[in-house]
């Protein structure tokens, strides 16, 4: 299974941006999604730092498997998961 949250609607939202990230991650968990697609947009970067900066919190890190950045498209990512 796999999920997507494309945050072009709240860019510059950054409270509505965390629960949405927060969001997915519980969803994936709760469903045993292997994957997770975030769409952060292209833009200036700074909505992707701030979801890999995200990702990166050590509570968060425990929860997925990896990141994959998509090689032709700068503006999406791929959190995957291992479900025991």
């Amino acid at each position: 299974m796999k999920l997507k949250l494309d945050l072009h609607d709240i860019f510059n939202k950054g409270d509505q941006i965390d629960r949405a990230l927060r969001g997915i991650i519980q969803e994936a968990i709760d469903k045993k999604a292997t994957e997770v697609e975030i769409i952060p947009g292209k833009g200036s970067g700074q909505l992707k730092k701030k979801v890999l900066r995200f990702l990166d919190q050590k509570e968060i890190k425990a929860l997925y498997h990896r990141i994959d950045k998509d090689a032709k498209n700068h503006g999406r990512l791929f959190v995957y998961f291992r479900h025991k």
